[in-house]
């Protein structure tokens, strides 16, 4: 107990010596997430609309080759940026490109650099996650849209894509909150972000444990209020409840006390019901053991 009143004691030394040092560093670290994010879902979305883009055995020849190259650039990007660490992705572009191109290829701003290599690793984990949600519709959507004579283009942005982005709003989510924590491998190029700063001042006070409870519990209150918002945003492009929309509807709610006598697909009314059933009761039908 007495080395938890410690740990607190010294949290809160820190906190008043480094608060607003931990809070830019927040402030970075969200910045850096949310343009990362929604950089990298714009690069998924397109890779993964590449990737769905069908072609048939009757098609020209030119067309199958270049839908197959496509795809072959696409599975290779999201192979090699899925299958390797975030940390040797900075180090490979932000040290790499110059050392190949003689310095000419180099980094004048950390935040470019970094929001770079964040959005293209976010791309290739959304891409996969974009063409599930595609293939996840109901083809016969697609069929019903090129009926009434749309185009693949007009299928996609009308018919497909809106259903698909709610199929993949959680995995949105998820990425983003990935993308907070996972921002701290950018210290590695040298930009202060949260965790950067944790360094920093780890360096200058040796108070080392006091100042990673700081950084979890900041890291845990930026992903809990990502939840949550993600989480509203997901009950909001839901709508409604169905249910109460039906009971909403007058014409539901009269359903079977109103007639339309003359046609036989039209509801029928209390009293008619009830002489059709005593006619029935009192026909006699003969059975096969009368006969």
């Amino acid at each position: 107990m007495d080395k938890l009143i410690q740990l607190f004691q010294d949290m809160g030394r820190l906190w008043g010596a480094y608060g607003s040092a931990y809070l830019g560093g927040v402030w970075s670290t969200l910045k850096l997430a949310f343009i990362a994010t929604v950089i990298g879902c714009v690069i998924g979305l397109i890779c993964g609309i590449l990737n769905t883009i069908p072609y048939a055995k009757y098609d020209p020849l030119p067309k199958k080759i270049v839908l197959k190259v496509i795809r072959g650039i696409v599975r290779a990007y999201v192979e090699i940026f899925r299958g390797t660490p975030m940390v040797l992705q900075a180090v490979f572009i932000y040290y790499g490109l110059p050392y190949f191109s003689g310095n000419t290829m180099r980094f004048d701003s950390l935040w470019a650099a970094s929001i770079l290599v964040v959005s293209i690793n976010t791309g290739a984990y959304m891409a996969e996650s974009v063409r599930g949600g595609i293939i996840s519709i109901d083809p016969g959507q697609t069929e019903g849209a090129k009926a009434i004579g749309m185009n693949h283009f007009q299928t996609m942005t009308s018919v497909i894509l809106p259903q698909a982005l709610r199929n993949i709003m959680p995995q949105i989510g998820n990425n983003f909150i990935i993308n907070v924590k996972d921002t701290s491998v950018m210290f590695i190029i040298g930009f202060t972000e949260f965790f950067a700063f944790h360094r920093y001042i780890t360096g200058v006070n040796n108070m080392y444990f006091p100042s990673a409870a700081i950084e979890m519990i900041g890291y845990l209150c930026m992903t809990l209020v990502a939840s949550f918002i993600l989480r509203w945003m997901e009950k909001w492009m839901d709508g409604k409840n169905s249910y109460e929309l039906v009971q909403g509807d007058q014409l539901t709610m009269a359903a079977g006390t109103y007639s339309h006598p003359g046609t036989p697909f039209d509801e029928q009314s209390r009293e008619k019901r009830e002489v059709l059933k005593q006619s029935l009761k009192n026909r006699n039908f003969s059975t096969r053991g009368d006969r």
